[in-house]
């Protein structure tokens, strides 16, 4: 068995009963239990953590962890490794009652001013993959400093540190606490909506949890609000029903579907783990994030009177920096990886934060991405604007114009990477598509802005050995030609 545990930007991921294991659960939370008694900064008794709830004017006699789980194959039992582990640490535990999105988990951690959260999930990964996220006391997922403390402190498979613990899946120490998590977080998001214009608007509403842990919160949402909802995929299945769970066209064409038959006014619809979402508008078409990201931030400023910065990552659309221009707001970007974006979020200066995968924070809410609260936001704008939700895109782009993008991946070898990168760090073309290249952001790999304001960026995956190309421009077909001319330099270069 693999002695080795590595976070990636996700948390640690691996194949269930492969490299995911109860031994390995039980081996991670104990790196997370000296973590939690022993970092200088992010620990119970370090200095970071202290003038958090100094902050809060909160007081904890011992350290406060609360444990959740998604819907995939035993998530429930991995996370009971984990609680009987902290709870044997003398470490208090609130474990979920019912599967906890990540973003719920994040909103507890800061209400509660727990250390820290456990949530076993891989997220959007393919059915087979098991993960466990640790989110930090400021709300969101552990940084790369956290992430290597914590490495550095997990026992090997024979430490005589486990023997204080078990691995045994089949029970829960009586120490823990169950508690209802949902129930307390959908309090919430009756103060922090609109629920009286959603209530008004008697919307119907296509919802698509994946088979996920949005099931528990979408519909009671929803209907206790008034609106008509059609589900989809609302019971758990640990095969995801043989698709890869994520929030995009391809596995929300059912939802499509349902939205044009059933005539309803939106689809709304998260990966597995709620941190990502996806958004099919009333015609059945799926909204990309770069538009909802771009949409919710004129939402954010017109009707809720909400300013600020705003901060996207480096290859997400500029079409959110024209909404921002509009308003006099200053864009911030970033290196991909949210959690960059979480780092200026938690400063507090900034109204809204993106990335074009599928990850929006708002301000005032938590700083980590937030699949969940972003679909019902946009059910919220859909109520405020009285409109089709087409209609409220073609008034969009009558006042900032049309940006049209692209991305595609290549597999490369590792070597090749290197090669890419090193190549264009060297020799940058100075032209592309026939148009001279204004200026180069080496943020993160390389981003060509074309005196057009085209832009072209390559750079290399951060959890794969992939060179992802991404376009765009305010020409629809400009974007396929630089994917082309991105190709060859690629090509060149390998």
């Amino acid at each position: 068995m693999n002695e080795e545990i590595k976070f990636s930007t996700s948390g640690f991921r691996a194949v269930t009963a492969g490299g995911l294991t109860a031994l390995n659960v039980q081996r991670l939370a104990h790196g997370i239990c000296s973590h939690i008694f022993e970092n200088p900064y992010y620990g119970f008794d370090g200095d970071g953590y202290r003038r958090h709830l100094q902050g809060k004017n909160i007081k904890h006699k011992r350290p406060l962890v609360i444990v959740g789980h998604d819907t995939r194959f035993m998530a429930l039992q991995f996370a009971k490794v984990a609680a009987n582990v902290l709870s044997a640490n003398g470490i208090t535990v609130k474990f979920a009652e019912f599967p906890l999105p990540t973003p719920v988990a994040e909103w507890a951690v800061l209400k509660d001013g727990a250390v820290g959260a456990i949530v076993i999930t891989a997220s959007e990964a393919e059915y087979y993959f098991g993960g466990v996220k640790w989110i930090s006391f400021y709300g969101g997922i552990a940084n790369n400093e956290v992430t290597q403390d914590i490495e550095s402190r997990i026992p090997g498979e024979g430490s005589n540190a486990l023997k204080m613990s078990s691995s045994d899946y089949d029970y829960l120490n009586s120490a823990v606490n169950i508690f209802n998590f949902k129930k307390e977080f959908l309090d919430y998001l009756n103060t922090a909506l609109d629920v009286k214009i959603i209530k008004k608007a008697k919307l119907k509403i296509g919802a698509d949890p994946l088979f996920g842990s949005a099931s528990n919160y979408f519909r009671p949402f929803l209907e206790k609000n008034g609106a008509q909802v059609f589900g989809l995929h609302e019971k758990g299945d640990p095969l995801f029903g043989g698709k890869i769970p994520n929030a995009g066209p391809v596995s929300l064409e059912e939802l499509s579907k349902l939205v044009v038959s059933k005539k309803l006014d939106i689809g709304i619809a998260c990966n597995p783990d709620c941190d990502k979402f996806g958004i099919i508008d009333n015609e059945g078409r799926w909204v990309s994030p770069n538009e909802i990201s771009a949409l919710i931030l004129e939402h954010l400023v017109k009707n809720k009177c909400m300013t600020g910065r705003v901060c996207r990552s480096v290859i997400t659309s500029h079409l959110l920096d024209a909404v921002a221009k509009s308003h006099n707001l200053i864009v911030r970007e970033t290196p991909v990886g949210f959690k960059y974006i979480t780092e200026l979020m938690m400063t507090g200066q900034y109204v809204l934060g993106a990335e074009e995968s599928g990850g929006i924070s708002v301000a005032g809410h938590i700083p980590d991405k937030d699949g969940l609260s972003t679909c019902l936001v946009m059910v919220e704008i859909l109520a405020s604007e009285g409109k089709k939700l087409s209609q409220s895109f073609k008034d969009f782009y009558k006042k900032y114009g049309a940006f049209y993008d692209k991305k595609v991946s290549f597999p490369k070898t590792e070597t090749q990477i290197n090669n890419i990168l090193e190549s264009l760090d060297l020799k940058a073309p100075l032209t592309i598509n026939k148009t001279s290249v204004w200026r180069i952001d080496a943020t993160d790999g390389f981003k060509f802005i074309l005196k057009d304001g085209s832009w072209l960026a390559v750079r290399a995956s951060g959890t794969e050995r992939l060179i992802r190309l991404y376009a765009e421009s305010r020409d629809a077909k400009t974007p396929a030609r630089l994917i082309e001319e991105g190709k060859k330099i690629v090509d060149d270069f390998s």
